[in-house]
């Protein structure tokens, strides 16, 4: 290696490769995936039929593949250049349940731990959030036990979502790999009752509060508290754990997301023959996902889309009947929820029941009021870069924090707050380096090319409507093998190699451009074949999308190191060319003629 000492306009030049090649932008699916999954590399595996590979990376990130492939929320499909281009996303979601289901083997699982180091972590509440900061924790040698209200394990992963998206079975599953590790479940142990929080503070070096949003919200419109008026939360809990409620056959859901989706699908498996669904927004601007809106109608959901609350109707103080009024707009001026009605435009819709999907709250009264500050909805105020709350011991993650909608969001909180727990009790600094942690904007730029196929979405084969409503057996049936390796093959592997596709040199010593010379600045030495090797071609540069000099630099680090080497090359076997250049301008191979006068 030669040290070397270079101008400042030479390393200015290689930090503006080093600042803008984009060689090690992470794909804009990998980037938005709060855990960073690597799609991009499973997809591609899939593609090629490398399925026990693809389950592997997955798992690098991952420990419920099967459940995220079911009920993930995926906004890694909406950074998907396919759907920018086309509006047909990859499938990442189905592709992942795939090889979990068909190829995840338990004998492979990770259960690898470091050696005890002789603390213990607390954790409150068994949800993804929660799991997710157990998993890590343990797996750096910290006793860990998760103290959760429920008898199940899952949070609202499990009571919130409806069986027939995820089946029981698939979050035992998984979540066994917690058990095979050494993680202690305390299930049936609600904190502040059966053990108070300080006693889980004295007993532990520190507590991470992972409760999902247990409590459900009831709009105080006119009959809120008529008997047969219930919320989501309640309700979906209920459903999950026994499958059963007790409602009329006409029911109304209030919302427009997901949640009052997954609540008007539920109420028909349970017995309402009438579901109505009726929410602020027009069809195409309803919170929730299309397909889910889809596949309400097809089970029989009457939807009433830009409709909202008059009154609820009462009879011998039960529900008799929910008045509604058409909706004219949702925001005010000023961007503030301020929905606006046309109080000419009412209708009455003959219902039993009318449940609430609006909102969820956490239930924060297992902790003192004056020990941790709240905000709206009972969740906990935290540092959003380390989520430690005022109690130096105390942090927060999930729906607790307010920071999570959806479970891969709140398992990248549940590994946020691992790892300020893990320099806490290290006495390390919580706050560097974390600005990549969940989603963030990646630095690659990549254009679609005219000849790019638009190549259709595959769909996953689903059970028939008039089956599925009868029970809860799942809906989704996932692909197929063929299936699976036509919706991977559409992957347009999104990255910025360009140039280490034209130069086998650069192959020979780096990932990318970006990593080589930022490697001479830091150190300032390069192995001189590096420079050598370059043919001076420019085929990089015609490739680059931003048309950096790549040849030039290395011609400069020659010139530097010739200088250096007292005029001569750097490289050994350059000898033989001084030998031949000596010889070839000697007398001894020259002969001369006179001029002729």
């Amino acid at each position: 290696m030669n040290k070397i000492s270079y101008p400042k306009e030479v390393l200015e030049k290689m930090k503006e490769i080093v600042d803008g090649c984009m060689g090690d932008a992470p794909p804009y699916c990998e980037a938005t995936c709060p855990m960073h999954t690597d799609v991009k590399g499973y997809v591609n595996l899939i593609a090629e039929e490398k399925y026990k590979e693809a389950i592997k990376l997955i798992r690098e990130k991952l420990f419920i593949p099967g459940s995220l492939g079911r009920i993930c929320a995926h906004p890694c499909e909406e950074k998907c250049k396919r759907e920018e281009a086309f509006k047909q996303a990859m499938a990442i979601a189905a592709l992942k349940r795939f090889v979990a289901d068909n190829y995840d083997d338990e004998s492979d699982w990770d259960t690898s731990i470091k050696p005890e180091n002789g603390k213990s972590i607390a954790i409150i509440g068994a949800g993804p959030a929660g799991a997710q900061a157990a998993l890590d924790l343990r797996r750096k040698g910290y006793k860990v036990t998760i103290f959760e209200k429920l008898t199940v394990v899952g949070g609202m992963m499990r009571v919130g979502i409806p069986e027939y998206r995820l089946p029981r079975n698939i979050i035992d599953r998984e979540y066994s790999l917690l058990e095979k590790i050494g993680v202690e479940f305390r299930l049936g142990v609600e904190v502040g009752k059966d053990i108070s929080f300080d006693q889980l503070r004295k007993d532990f070096h520190a507590v991470v509060i992972a409760v999902g949003a247990h409590k459900g919200v009831v709009i105080p419109v006119e009959g809120h508290d008529l008997e047969g008026v219930f919320d989501a939360v309640n309700f979906l809990r209920e459903v999950s754990l026994t499958r059963k409620f007790n409602i009329g056959k006409k029911i109304a859901v209030i919302g427009g997301g997901n949640v009052a989706i997954d609540v008007a699908r539920s109420a028909r498996r349970v017995g309402a023959e009438e579901v109505h669904l009726v929410c602020l927004e027009p069809k195409d601007q309803m919170p929730a996902h299309d397909w889910e809106v889809e596949e309400a109608e097809e089970e029989g959901v009457i939807v009433h889309a830009g409709f909202g609350p008059e009154k609820i109707v009462g009879k011998n103080n039960k529900v008799a009947g929910f008045e509604i009024k058409k909706c004219t707009s949702i925001f005010d001026k000023d961007g503030k929820f301020n929905p606006k009605f046309d109080e000419k435009n009412k209708k009455m819709l003959d219902v039993d029941n009318v449940i609430f999907a609006v909102g969820q709250a956490v239930d924060n009264s297992f902790v003192k009021v004056e020990a941790l500050e709240t905000q709206r909805g009972g969740r906990f105020i935290v540092n959003p870069v380390t989520l430690q709350t005022k109690l130096e011991d105390v942090f927060v993650a999930g729906d607790a924090s307010g920071r999570s909608v959806i479970v891969i969001e709140a398992m990248a909180e549940g590994r946020k707050a691992a790892i300020s727990v893990d320099r806490y009790l290290q006495g390390k600094d919580m706050t560097a380096d974390r600005e990549y942690e969940g989603t963030y904007e990646t630095w690659l730029e990549t254009e679609i090319k005219e000849e790019t196929d638009n190549l259709p979405r595959v769909k996953t084969k689903q059970l028939d409507p008039k089956k599925r409503v009868k029970g809860f057996d799942e809906v989704d049936l996932g692909f197929t093998q063929e299936q699976a390796v036509e919706e991977a093959s559409r992957c347009l592997k999104c990255e910025c190699k360009l140039c280490m596709k034209e130069c086998i040199m650069l192959n020979d010593f780096c990932e990318c451009p970006k990593e080589l010379f930022q490697n001479i600045i830091e150190t300032g030495e390069v192995d001189p074949i590096i420079p050598y090797s370059c043919n001076m071609c420019i085929q990089c540069t015609i490739a680059c999308p931003k048309d950096f000099k790549m040849s030039d630099r290395f011609m400069e680090i020659r010139k530097k190191m010739v200088k250096a080497n007292n005029g001569k090359s750097p490289i050994k076997g350059h000898k033989a060319i001084d030998m031949h250049q000596m010889l070839g301008f000697s007398k001894l191979f020259n002969t001369a003629r006179p001029a002729k006068k």
